[in-house]
């Protein structure tokens, strides 16, 4: 077994929760979150974020404004709908449990 195989694997199962926690702070350009993501050390490429944010905007999770920039065409800011907030509580909740769980199993002793 690869061990950056289940990397990767944990990685992508919890981007969607990142994406949408850095979201409920603020709305953001894809490159802003692709860049807050690198600096919490969760390397992302657009080739696998836009999809996503496209996924999450066809389920009524993330919506858009285009806002004007003064360096080029205007940009597309993501934030959370709400659909998406009440979204991101369960999946906090989710995150809290499961943290537990894993918490439990590496201080526990076999």
């Amino acid at each position: 077994m690869n061990v950056d195989n289940v990397k990767s694997q944990m990685r992508k199962g919890m981007l969607e929760y990142c994406i949408m926690l850095l979201l409920h702070k603020e709305s953001a350009y894809a490159s802003d979150i692709i860049q807050k993501l690198k600096e919490a050390k969760l390397i992302v490429v657009e080739g696998t974020l836009y999809p996503l944010l496209t996924r999450l905007k066809n389920d009524d999770l993330l919506g858009y404004e285009w806002i004007e920039s003064t360096q080029g065409p205007p940009r597309k800011y993501y934030r959370l709908t709400e659909k998406g907030e009440s979204f991101l509580r369960e999946l906090e909740t989710s995150w809290r449990e499961l943290n537990e769980t894993v918490e439990k199993l590496s201080n526990s002793k076999f």
